[in-house]
């Protein structure tokens, strides 16, 4: 039985799993996204909103739990070169201010239409949310607008087969049977 035991185990050992629960939310938070299946998004979703929360307060104590789920690793860019700046300190400084007046939801997952080869896992992708990125694409349409549009392309081709009956329409045995008028000389 598995009363009061939760979270997923991700057919990992406790300790496997912490650092790989811990690994995605600092690659989360180093890169903005991170590209994984969706049982580990989901894992570590809630994790992210967790400290994204703690780190709202910015105090000393925050600063100290974070430290202590998450560790404090150093950041690099493109060329693998440090930055200078620690990720407690990109949490606490640039993060957390983002979501200073926001109740919550500061991730998003994002399910693909790939799934992974070996295993034929869900990849999605679980990303910040931003003011600035605003979700791409259309919203899905609905089956009565599917229908109307079929509905319209029914009659634009009923409409386009009349036309097309009256071009080539044969002449009718009455008008054949009328002699043709003489020409005038």
């Amino acid at each position: 039985m598995r009363h009061r035991m939760r979270g997923r185990q991700l057919s990992r050992d406790t300790e496997h799993r912490k650092a790989m629960r811990r690994n995605l939310v600092q690659s989360l938070f180093e890169h903005g996204k991170v590209r994984t299946t969706l049982p580990k998004a989901k894992e570590v979703k809630a994790m992210a909103e967790k400290l994204i929360t703690l780190a709202r307060t910015n105090t000393l104590n925050a600063r100290r739990r974070v430290i202590s789920i998450l560790g404090d690793r150093r950041l690099v860019d493109k060329e693998q070169e440090f930055t200078g700046q620690k990720l407690v300190q990109k949490l606490f400084s640039d993060i957390a201010p983002q979501y200073a007046d926001r109740q919550g939801g500061y991730t998003r997952i994002i399910k693909l239409s790939d799934f992974r080869i070996g295993d034929g896992g869900n990849i999605v992708i679980l990303q910040l949310v931003s003011e600035q990125a605003a979700p791409k694409g259309t919203a899905r349409r609905s089956l009565g607008l599917r229908r109307k549009r079929n509905e319209r392309r029914h009659l634009f081709a009923s409409r386009l087969a009349k036309t097309a009956k009256s071009a080539e329409k044969p002449t009718t045995e009455a008008e054949s049977a009328q002699p043709a008028a003489p020409a005038a000389e």
